[in-house]
């Protein structure tokens, strides 16, 4: 379900919510760590390694061959050499880089697994290509084609955090390029410096052209999902985010104002360039492949501008995690989809915190999902409380309603301003049950939004569930039914049912008759067959969420006496017995009547 979908969905929800219920009424990021012992001796050795290793030599111009002088100039020497792959890594990732080029030829997230239970390969050079090109007095010229020697260095950040540092060099005595990656301890980040020193009149441009070119390479059981979850996003100079959507056709753009970042963003997992200034021209597209072992191609070209011959820019590689993402830089955090405006504050400042806040409690997340959804009921109580009383009056003056159905049942404007001058006279308001019905609407749809992109589930099991990230198969059919698969979501009939019976309960407590009184089934039934392809962890919060309702609402009907409402309701018959209209209910009754009085012409 697209972003379109939803929307359709959630106004469909809340169109029948309300008008059911008013006719019914009627992970951070810790800290650095020293680097281990592991990790300090694999640098080592690679640095012994490129230490020992001869810088390529300058070949004599009796070496090259006409064309390869002719195609490259004064670099033509560093187009010769032997391919070598060094290594940065840390905790979190594992990045190799290649002397041909200098540019990531994989990046390995060490954390993670894909769903076959094989290391998470994220960037690779068999999926991923990314060319960096000059302009030179010769043509265009590709970094990947030039041969460059390494050598390593250990540092800190300015907050102390070590680092490591890989220096590639290509060199002539025309000048030298000089390529820097840098990786911090407890990092998803690699920071990356481009120099060019000499080369007069050979390069000829002042920005570096880059091509991104890259294959999503499929993580995850369920590639619907995965592709409906993938996106390339992108944050313009002015703070905007965007992206090019998650439709299956080929879509292109080329974007007018400069960007700060792009990511290529697949559900869980994103790969993005950051801009120590911006990207400069920039053109976007991405397609849907037939191959189901790639979710999406996408491509980013854009221009890197040079200042006296340096630039810069850091790449990511790692989760969309949205604690981890905030810290990267601004409107990082956007890569996880938390909803629309008016349900994603609920995800970022409340679910997200909560859920980073009992991982450090409980260890299983079925767990986490039961206590979430009893804080969020309790905090809600009091409109749940008041939905209740609301619903309660309705009922206790059910009689007085029905008398005016019998007496002006013919007439829907009359009916409708007796039933306004016996609200008003008996101090009853009609949306007093379902107004904070509305209230709890935005947590209730923030939900939907938060647990298809929670990496905190992926491959988290619970009861029969081995992964609360996707849908739970109790059983396979052996026929597909349209919209609702080829499979059984046990949660999502648990979800369904206890739906089911809280409308039936629920419509004891109101005054709902005839067709709407029936209304309440046709939403069960409904997320029945969307749900049953979305995850475990969904279905299992509505689930527990319906029952934690239902039990509130039966402790609460042990605990209200209709005879003393119908006593308060009496007390306020009498003391307005003689008051008058308030303005706003006279212009409301001239408004009925004048329309009435329109249709009647």
């Amino acid at each position: 379900m697209d972003r379109n979908q939803a929307t359709g969905l959630i106004l469909f929800a809340a169109v029948i919510l309300i008008y059911s219920l008013f006719f019914a009424s009627s992970p951070e990021i810790p800290e650095a760590e020293t680097p281990t012992a592991s990790q300090t001796e694999s640098v080592e050795s690679n640095a012994s390694n490129q230490a020992s290793s001869p810088e390529l030599a300058v070949a004599n111009d009796s070496t090259l061959d006409a064309a390869r002088r002719a195609k490259y100039g004064a670099l033509a020497a560093l187009t010769q050499g032997e391919e070598e792959v060094f290594t940065l890594e840390n905790d979190q990732i594992q990045v190799h880089i290649s002397s041909k080029g200098a540019g990531v030829d994989q990046v390995i997230l060490k954390e993670y697994k894909n769903s076959k239970a094989e290391p998470l390969v994220l960037f690779n050079e068999e999926s991923s290509k990314m060319d960096f090109v000059l302009a030179s007095n010769n043509g265009p010229l590709n970094l990947n084609e030039l041969f460059f020697t390494a050598s390593t260095e250990n540092g800190q950040t300015e907050e102390g955090v070590p680092t490591q540092t890989l220096v590639l060099k290509a060199s002539t005595a025309s000048g030298e390029i000089v390529q820097r990656y840098t990786l911090a301890d407890e990092s998803y980040q690699v920071q990356k410096t481009i120099s060019i020193d000499r080369f007069q009149n050979i390069f000829t441009g002042n920005a570096i052209t880059v091509n991104w070119d890259e294959q999503l390479i499929a993580q995850e059981s369920n590639l619907a999902e995965s592709r409906r979850q993938s996106r390339l996003n992108y944050y313009t100079s002015s703070g905007s985010f965007d992206n090019l959507g998650s439709g299956d056709d080929l879509e292109q753009e080329q974007l007018e104002e400069s960007v700060k970042w792009i990511s290529f963003s697949q559900r869980f997992f994103s790969a993005a360039m950051i801009a120590e200034g911006d990207f400069q021209n920039v053109a976007l597209s991405q397609s849907t492949p037939e191959d189901s072992s790639i979710v999406r191609n996408m491509t980013a070209s854009f221009n890197i501008p040079l200042q006296d011959g340096q630039t810069g820019f850091t790449y990511y590689f790692g989760p969309d995690k949205y604690k981890v993402l905030k810290k990267v830089t601004d409107g990082f955090e956007d890569n996880v989809d938390m909803g629309y405006f008016f349900v994603s504050w609920v995800n970022k400042y409340i679910i997200v915190n909560l859920f980073a806040f009992l991982e450090n409690i409980f260890s299983n997340y079925g767990v986490i999902i039961i206590v979430i959804v009893f804080l969020i009921k309790l905090a809600l109580f009091p409109l749940t409380y008041k939905s209740y009383i609301g619903m309660a009056k309705m009922r206790v003056i059910k009689p007085e309603i029905d008398e005016l159905k019998e007496k002006y049942g013919e007439d829907p404007t009359k009916m409708q301003q007796e039933q306004m001058k016996l609200f008003s006279k008996l101090g009853v308001s009609p949306i007093s049950g379902c107004l904070p019905m509305v209230l709890q609407m935005p947590f209730l749809f923030a939900m939907f939004f938060f647990f298809p992109n929670a990496i905190e589930l992926r491959q988290e099991s619970f009861l029969w569930a081995t992964d609360l990230s996707t849908y739970d198969t109790f059983f396979n059919l052996p026929f597909t039914i349209p919209f609702y698969g080829s499979h059984v979501s046990l949660f999502t009939l648990l979800m369904t049912a206890s739906q089911i019976i809280y409308t039936h309960f629920n419509n004891q407590l109101t005054t709902a008759t005839g067709p709407m009184k029936n209304l309440g089934y046709i939403m069960p039934v409904m997320f029945m067959f969307i749900l049953n392809s979305y995850p475990a962890g969904l279905s299992f919060y509505y689930f527990v969420s319906n029952m934690v309702t239902f039990g509130q609402q039966a402790l609460i009907k042990q605990f209200v006496d209709d005879d003393k409402i119908r006593a308060k309701v009496e007390e306020s018959k009498a003391k307005n017995a003689n008051k008058k209209k308030s303005k706003f209910q006279q212009k409301l009754e001239d408004a009925m009547k004048a329309a009435d009085n329109s249709r009647k012409k």
